[in-house]
């Protein structure tokens, strides 16, 4: 559950917290970043026909769980995009659910009796902390209680954050206790330190009628929480908004993932009201290549124009050199340029945006920025990004750098540079110079639009140079250094035909979605690497060296199936075979982060979830791709 300034709830259906970033209030105090862990979780109890029954779940140090709550769970289920436990106790039925009120940092509970024969008490007994939320606190913390009747204030050290906790028709019971040794298994699992101590402050107690809820918040705002009833209804509300523009064919799972879109929307704080995409969660802030590449797939497609046109507003102001930023730090530091191609993939999401949506005040607004953009390459800016004079093609790059999408970095080592003209960084950039001409006309600039078209022209006939006639492939990369061309099978190339404007002949861009679909697909997305290509890495484990040295050598990525749909649909003219490749992540939706899409897969079967479970452009090229070929199907 997320709020839209960065801040999220999250958890397991058993109810023991696995990792480090699950919580019941994980506030962002500069949204929507600086994301402070405040509240773990909210422990469940039970009084009923004389027996206290204990509905929690944790992990200790040495294995032990206690308590085991999740026996008595009857059903778990998310309805309108919340999730929801039911509880069996002899006769009654007790459910639960857990939601955040959007532009807040608030978190709600709310318990509910839907059967019983006789009264029922329950107890909530928050354990809290207050902590970055990539750490873990170990040992007694000072923190401050001020309690009263039915609340709880806590106070970190001075100059913190303060929150509080409060339940409507329920009492608190100060009994401040420390708990030691909470295990995380998967930070555990991931290399990493993985034990917490939290404390409790008291608990929370109201006796039930059938029907009759109650709530308990938690938040890091000065104002009043709003009525839990309330927030409840407007999140029904806009989960329907979310799935109306949906075709009505769409099945239960698209459904969720067009619920699931609304969750990367942020507001950030600068420069007066403004819009950006969190790349994923848990521990991912907003970057640029992610924001435009999911942009279309969580704006546009589901018909959010008015976020789309915000969030290109957001980021053309920090537009510096030519460039937008790779991503804004946790911490609030200045934005990162170390970036390629998210500048370039800003044409690609403008220019579906106004397929979908006519809209000459942004274009007006834009296009100088547009043209900058196109200037600072075509004479060269940062990181050895430029035109080369000799072909128009762009080459980016220096040593110690990682400018494209793979990225992966360990202390000083970059374990795929792609130092030269990488092969979807170039069929980016002609696919913005064709933006940008069809604009500058559109504009009446005609001296733009020869500008454009004569980069265009050149970079199309040079494109040429990456095709591989002995492996039926695009190189990966040409003009590296000495001269080097990688030959390695890698999805990068899957671009050039996915793209709007393409520059390879019909009988190439066959073979290009035939050499991914031989060496790269898989069901939950493409590799990053052929499994018969040296070095390739088939699973993602291990610690955070041997992880990222998977990162981009055979790992899977979920949104390159997106990409790669588009482009079997182009060559082959087949909607429905190139939806099918879609339909296993239907079982995915249901079994990881629910309802969301993860960010990776192993490279070998069974190709299990890794990395950020809930991503950004997972969800959105799923998500695009499915409504664009329905619609395809629709229309035949």
């Amino acid at each position: 559950m997320t709020n839209g300034l960065g801040g999220f709830a999250c958890g397991t259906v058993a109810g023991a917290n696995t990792r480090r970033y699950h919580g019941f209030l994980v506030a962002s105090l500069r949204p929507p970043v600086e994301r402070v862990l405040q509240v773990a979780k909210i422990e469940l109890s039970a009084h009923y026909l004389g027996v206290v029954t204990d509905l929690s779940a944790n992990e200790f140090a040495g294995g032990t769980i206690s308590a085991q709550g999740f026996v008595h769970l009857e059903s778990f289920a998310v309805r309108d995009g919340i999730p929801t436990w039911r509880y069996a106790i002899a006769d009654a039925l007790l459910e639960q659910r857990i939601f955040m009120a959007p532009g807040a940092n608030t978190s709600y509970l709310k318990v509910e009796l839907l059967r019983a024969s006789s009264p029922l008490r329950v107890t909530l007994k928050p354990l809290v902390t207050y902590r970055d939320y990539h750490s873990h606190n170990r040992g007694a913390q000072a923190l401050q209680l001020e309690t009263g009747a039915a609340h709880c204030r806590v106070q970190a050290f001075a100059g913190a954050r303060p929150y509080d906790l409060a339940m409507s028709g329920g009492r608190f019971t100060p009994a401040p206790e420390w708990y030691w040794n909470f295990l995380h298994r998967m930070e555990a699992e991931r290399g990493l330190d993985a034990l917490e101590d939290l404390l409790t402050p008291g608990s929370f107690t109201a006796d039930l009628g059938v029907g009759v809820p109650v709530f308990l918040t938690a938040t890091a705002d000065s104002a009043a929480p709003a009525p839990g009833a309330e927030v409840l209804d407007a999140l029904k509300t806009a989960s329907q908004r979310l799935t109306a523009p949906l075709p009505k064919t769409a099945p239960a799972w698209i459904r969720h993932l067009a619920q699931a879109s609304d969750q990367f929307i942020v507001r950030r704080e600068v420069m007066g009201e403004s819009m950006s995409i969190i790349a994923g969660y848990p521990w991912f802030t907003d970057w640029g290549r992610d924001t435009m590449i999911s942009l279309p797939g969580l704006a546009t497609a589901l018909e959010r124009f008015d976020v789309a046109a915000g969030i290109f507003r957001t980021y053309a102001r920090f537009v510096d050199r030519g460039m937008l930023p790779n991503c804004f730090p946790d911490g609030g530091e200045a934005p990162r340029y170390n970036t390629a191609d998210a500048t370039l993939w800003m044409f690609h999401a403008l220019d579906d945006y106004l397929q979908a949506k006519r809209d000459p005040n942004l274009v007006r607004e834009l296009f100088a920025t547009l043209m900058s953009i196109i200037r600072a390459h075509s004479e060269g800016t940062r990181y050895g990004i430029g035109v080369d004079p000799a072909d128009a093609l762009l080459r980016a790059g220096e040593p110690g750098t990682q400018l494209t999408w793979m990225d992966a970095k360990h202390g000083d080592y970059v374990f795929t540079p792609r130092i030269g003209k990488p092969v979807e960084i170039n069929a980016l950039w002609m696919n913005a110079l064709d933006v940008a001409a069809r604009l500058a006309r559109s504009l009446g600039h005609l001296d733009e639009e020869r500008f454009c078209r004569s980069l265009l022209a050149r970079a199309t006939s040079s494109f040429a140079r990456f095709w591989n006639e002995e492996r039926q492939c695009l190189f990966d990369v040409i003009d590296g250094e000495g001269g080097t061309r990688d030959a390695r099978i890698r999805p990068n190339q899957i671009l050039a035909v996915a793209l709007p404007y393409c520059a390879l002949p019909p009988d190439q861009m066959r073979a290009v979605v035939d050499c991914c679909a031989r060496d790269l697909v898989t069901s939950h997305g493409l590799r990053t690497l052929s499994p018969e290509e040296p070095g390739y890495l088939g699973c993602y484990a291990g610690d955070a060296g041997q992880r990222d040295a998977a990162y981009h050598m055979g790992t899977v990525w979920a949104w390159l199936l997106g990409p790669f749909v588009r482009a079997h649909y182009r060559v082959y003219g087949d909607a429905r075979l190139a939806q099918s490749f879609l339909a296993p992540l239907a079982q995915h939706v249901g079994s990881a982060c629910l309802g969301t899409v993860s960010e990776i897969f192993d490279g070998d079967a069974p190709h299990s979830a890794r990395g950020c479970f809930a991503q950004a452009w997972s969800v959105a090229e799923i998500l695009r791709s499915w409504i664009y070929l329905e619609r395809k199907i629709s229309a035949n």
